[in-house]
């Protein structure tokens, strides 16, 4: 079993590499859609009996969190970690009175191949430039479709483009790979109007941390997805907004960037 180094500010982090193939990780993920539709987190064949889990940053029973509830799903994407035996969701629920954009990761236990921790970013109505209407139409219209085998970058130059992007943040003198066209869907904000001089490179703020990084990276489909704390020395409070950014590669430069942050149940707009 060979391992996978991790280098997030500075710390060196050693995964085992896991076990699991994408075709488990696929049904986990397809098990995730039924188990989100429907509300039972019974009788699901990819989830463990004792799972790991957070919503929002925060450790709490699985059965009180977003999974319980029943939701019709408008749109979803799934994207696939091999080597770390992880996946990640994108999830768009349009419905008037509960709407939701949700990003979950969720991981499997090297030896059972079921899902043993889930990781959800779930926003609604007051969270930072929350308009499901604008996620499902932009997102809906977006190609994600899986990279030529011969012109997919590695997971090493993937994670680079995002770390990147979330540096800038804080370091206006990092040299980020924006693509062109590039577009950015911030909330239900868009940056982009399908035309090949759209850019990601605006809006970017001074001073902002995003730390506590957590990754999930498929280089079938050029993506990372990035759970973390933005501004999490400040601005927001002692520990930031729970947040996901979520970034398609091609070609080594940025394509598409999804963002979400949760403000906490507080309108943060």
């Amino acid at each position: 079993m060979r391992n996978i180094l991790t280098i997030v500010f500075g710390v060196l982090t050693v995964h085992a590499t896991a076990t699991c193939t994408r075709e488990q990780l696929t049904a986990a993920t397809d098990d995730l859609l039924v188990v989100q539709a429907t509300g039972k987190l019974n009788g699901a064949a990819s989830f463990a009996s004792t799972i790991k889990y957070t919503e929002n940053r925060k450790s709490m029973d699985l059965a009180k969190g977003i999974l319980s509830q029943a939701l019709t799903i408008a749109h979803n994407r799934s994207q696939h970690d091999v080597p770390q035996c992880a996946a990640f969701s994108e999830l768009i629920v349009t419905t008037a009175a509960k709407p939701y954009v949700i990003a979950t990761q969720l991981r499997l236990d090297n030896t059972t191949q079921k899902i043993s921790q889930i990781d959800n970013i779930v926003t609604t109505k007051g969270d930072w430039l929350f308009n499901v209407t604008g996620t499902y139409y932009w997102a809906s219209r977006e190609k994600w479709d899986p990279i030529p085998t011969d012109k997919r970058d590695t997971r090493e130059a993937i994670q680079a483009a995002a770390d990147a992007y979330c540096n800038i943040f804080n370091d206006k003198s990092i040299k980020v790979p924006w693509g062109q066209p590039c577009a950015r869907l911030e909330g239900g904000s868009y940056t982009g109007k399908g035309q090949a001089t759209d850019r990601c490179d605006v809006g970017i703020p001074s001073g902002v941390k995003l730390i506590n990084r957590q990754y999930v990276i498929d280089e079938m489909y050029g993506t990372v997805d990035v759970q973390m704390d933005f501004a999490g020395t400040g601005g927001f409070g002692q520990g930031g907004l729970p947040d996901s950014h979520e970034f398609r590669v091609e070609g080594g430069k940025l394509r598409y960037v999804h963002t979400l942050s949760s403000c906490g149940g507080k309108s943060c707009m």
